[in-house]
């Protein structure tokens, strides 16, 4: 399944969470995936283990967006990429 494209934290169970599902032929190993609004702002850093993100900063819903991500592997690779949080 990869990185998804958007999530919908709305409490409906249906993609309410932004996270990894890796492939199952990946070879690469995820260490820390860290998230940013669309001007460059530090959100939140995930364990790629963890259930995912919730669409919020401290305790504050962030408002529909596309949001950038960077994932780093184990072995120091860097994968970038986007995703939109619709409300």
């Amino acid at each position: 399944e990869d990185f998804p494209q958007f999530f919908t934290p709305n409490g409906d169970g249906i993609h309410d969470l932004w996270q990894f599902k890796p492939p199952s032929d990946l070879q690469v190993k995820l260490q820390t995936i860290q998230i940013f609004d669309r001007y460059g702002n530090f959100l939140v850093q995930l364990d790629p283990k963890s259930n995912g993100w919730d669409g919020t900063f401290n305790g504050n819903e962030l408002p529909a967006s596309d949001y950038w991500f960077k994932a780093i592997a184990v072995n120091r690779q860097k994968i970038y990429g986007h995703f939109t949080l619709k409300r």
